[in-house]
């Protein structure tokens, strides 16, 4: 089975660089994963829609599967206190 592509979009790319770099390291190794296994164990699906939330530390990363284009698509990443808010 060949692996799942990742994009990340620009908005979550803004975001993963304002984060500290030790974070920020141990968010990318947890997003380069998904390739692998596109829905890891502690990924949880997030009610009203088609995505997922998976843990990082105190860091969440919201992403959406697309099995038919075999693609991850990493929407947010941000501080668990801000980011299931609505911008």
């Amino acid at each position: 089975m060949a692996g799942y592509r990742i994009e990340i979009k620009k908005s979550a790319a803004k975001e993963l660089q304002k984060i500290t770099s030790k974070d920020r390291n141990r968010i990318i190794e947890k997003i380069r994963s998904l390739s692998s296994d596109p829905i890891p164990a502690g990924a949880k699906k997030l009610s009203g829609g088609s995505k997922y939330r998976l843990r990082q530390g105190d860091y969440r990363i919201l992403f959406e599967v697309f099995e038919a284009a075999i693609t991850i698509v990493v929407v947010r990443i941000a501080h668990r206190k801000e980011v299931y808010r609505k911008n």
